[in-house]
């Protein structure tokens, strides 16, 4: 949704499947209606992003992201006309939830997609897309294709066609290939100030009327910020490059109405009567000086942990004679796990990393400032799904993260810890559960049933874990979090060991399929029922066919179990993307006594 004038509009959505109407709110009449518009509508989709660009609304990205993920969609507001343009540099992109904002004629992509720390990512690559050229479609040109003749420029790190600029894509602050591009250069490649990085100094009792000039002909920088100089004495306003380009300091020419030497008044001219010319030549007269902007100066020159990163790596590996093709394995994101740097696994994938790891994990974890540094591992493939991370320095994998108001505690070496779950712990938080028995059969570290404990206030808490390291954590946690007499850890196979006829509630924690353990939950119910807390990936084309089947599947184990009860399904979350069109759901199946 986007703002445009005095009203509101919104494109698409979601309902049982993707939409493609424009709707828009009046914000004077407080009334919505469904906008009449000409040329090919976009099409449908949701969870995608809108920006406002002069006289566009434009949407870009969304699902489903198999079709048209690379056409930018324009409506253009003086003519109510949809126009469609293609950018070939987008073939690879994922733009789903992504940010979508405006930077002068630029629009920046960063973000979307899906992300799971414990089962891998996938991101969008952030983007910028020089909007400019746009404004040469005429009303007539209401599809173009941008991109034909695109060539990649190496030695810059950007991808140039004849129409769209396009920041070639990195993630974190620069780039291993390219160290000294950040995600927006302020110098040219001259080495230059960029017009759009100088502002105007003056003397303070002069500022209140050279801020009025400046704003009054739009040459006010409104995107940076004024700041005082020397104790403030000076003033010094950002402006934009159309001042830049017409402020001449050696320009000078008297006003006709009064002279140099005589200072001039401010009443003695109205502001509104004011030309262009006569306003430079007041801010000359009162001493306005076009200066570098020292707060972009001070920002540009501050290094980025990737661009330390890959100077001290770079000088280690050529003191040991070795290619500086290396350097392209040096990893441009990483996570933190309390106070734990994580390494992604795809780094540093040469087996002769190894050789030189003595004098280089140090200089890594320095320049990522950390006291421990790790690398991920693969999951291991056995029952109890462990970590495998590597501690690199430091001598312990034992971190401590404190997750609204709830403290985990765990060794980030044995168990796996999921940042994308953060959203269903609030969720299962939030609930009342007053009174309330609840059976986790998959506990884990605490995941779920701490928030139970701690924020919904549960009376009782069955812990299934059969994982020795997740066990140990999770009798940490509890004592941390002052819950341990309200918790019983049960040790082993769930199937075995949780108890039956006791819960208000049963949480299934596991994924991808928490399936084989659906009777065991409805055992753990009471006679009269409750509600199961079902976890599950799902193709995001498959929602409601799965929704059917845990019902159907809990309805039918119920039955076999001797119970006479409606099985219904109250709301399916979703969590979170576990990979490209595979969601994280889980489904509240509520089972009442009939």
């Amino acid at each position: 949704m986007v703002a445009y004038g005095s009203k509101l509009f919104m494109f698409g959505g979601y309902y049982g499947e993707a939409l493609g109407d424009l709707y828009s709110f009046d914000t004077l009449t407080c009334s919505w209606k469904v906008e009449k518009v000409g040329g090919r509508s976009p099409y449908a989709r949701f969870s995608h992003s809108m920006f406002v660009y002069k006289y566009f609304i434009g949407i870009i990205g969304g699902c489903p992201v198999t079709q048209h993920c690379q056409e930018l969609t324009l409506l253009d507001m003086r003519s109510l006309v949809w126009k469609h343009v293609t950018l070939s540099s987008m073939d690879k992109a994922l733009f789903v939830r992504s940010t979508a904002n405006v930077v002068r004629d630029d629009l920046i992509m960063v973000g979307g997609g899906a992300a799971c720390y414990a089962f891998g990512t996938k991101f969008s690559e952030p983007m910028k897309i020089n909007l400019f050229p746009l404004l040469s479609l005429d009303d007539h040109d209401s599809s173009r294709k941008l991109g034909e003749n695109e060539v990649i420029k190496e030695e810059e790190g950007m991808m140039e066609n004849g129409n769209v600029l396009l920041l070639a894509p990195h993630v974190g602050t620069g780039s291993p290939q390219h160290p000294e591009m950040q995600s927006l250069n302020v110098e040219n490649q001259t080495g230059q100030i960029d017009a759009s990085s100088w502002v105007v100094k003056l003397e303070k009792k002069h500022a209140k009327l050279g801020k009025d000039i400046l704003k009054k002909f739009g040459w006010l920088d409104l995107e940076r910020k004024v700041y005082a100089q020397e104790d403030g004495l000076f003033i010094s306003f950002p402006v934009t490059e159309k001042f830049c380009a017409i402020f001449s300091e050696d320009r000078f020419e008297v006003l006709s109405d009064h002279h140099p030497s005589k200072p001039f008044r401010a009443e003695s001219l109205l502001l509104n009567d004011m030309s262009s010319s006569v306003a430079l030549d007041i801010l000359k007269e009162y001493g306005a000086t076009k200066l570098p902007d020292e707060l972009v100066q001070k920002r540009k020159a501050c290094k980025s942990p990737l661009k330390i990163m890959t100077e001290a790596v770079a000088s280690l590996i050529r003191q040991k004679g070795l290619s500086d093709k290396l350097l392209e394995q040096l990893p441009n994101r990483w996570e933190r796990i309390g106070d734990i740097v994580v390494l992604p696994i795809s780094s540093f994938r040469d087996p002769i990393w190894n050789s030189i790891g003595e004098e280089l994990w140090p200089i890594i974890a320095e320049s990522l400032n950390t006291c421990r540094l790790a690398r991920q591992g693969r999951v291991a493939a056995n029952g109890t799904r462990d970590s495998t991370l590597e501690i690199l320095v430091g001598d312990n994998g034992w971190v401590d993260h404190r997750e609204n108001g709830i403290l985990y505690s765990f060794d980030a070496t044995k168990c796996m810890f999921s940042w994308g779950n953060l959203s269903e712990k609030i969720r299962m938080a939030s609930s009342d559960c007053t009174d309330a028995v609840i059976v986790d059969l998959f506990a884990g570290i605490g995941y779920f049933l701490l928030p139970f404990l701690v924020r919904a206030k549960a009376k009782l808490v069955y812990a299934c874990e059969w994982n020795p390291h997740a066990i140990e954590a999770l009798k940490r946690n509890l004592e941390a979090n002052s819950v341990s007499d309200r918790c019983i850890v049960l040790e082993g196979d769930n199937q075995i060991t949780a108890p039956k006829g006791v819960a208000d509630r049963v949480c299934l924690g596991l994924l991808p399929s928490s399936e084989g353990s659906w009777l065991t939950a409805v055992r753990a119910l009471r006679s009269n029922g409750g509600i199961l807390h079902v976890h599950g990936n799902v193709k995001d084309t498959e929602v409601e066919l799965w929704a059917n089947h845990v019902s159907k599947s809990i309805s039918e184990i119920a039955r076999s179990e001797g119970h006479r009860w409606e099985v219904t399904i109250d709301h399916v979350e979703k969590v979170k993307w576990y990979a490209p069109h595979i969601r994280h759901l889980v489904a509240d199946v509520k089972c009442r006594r009939i």
